[in-house]
């Protein structure tokens, strides 16, 4: 699953830059990109949390 996490936010900086050659539309790519960085670094963070007892 945390390799997955890593995974995906390269393949949407990929599509990025592909959409800043206009190859994709922009409108779709940067969304994604803002979502997989976002699901990353909310899983990272909320791994180590104290649930309590």
């Amino acid at each position: 699953m945390r390799l997955l996490l890593v995974i995906l936010p390269i393949f949407a900086f990929i599509l990025n830059i592909f959409g800043l050659m206009r190859l994709i539309p922009l409108y779709f790519t940067i969304p994604l990109l803002f979502a997989t960085i976002y699901m990353t670094v909310y899983s990272f963070q909320n791994k180590k949390q104290f649930k309590g007892f």
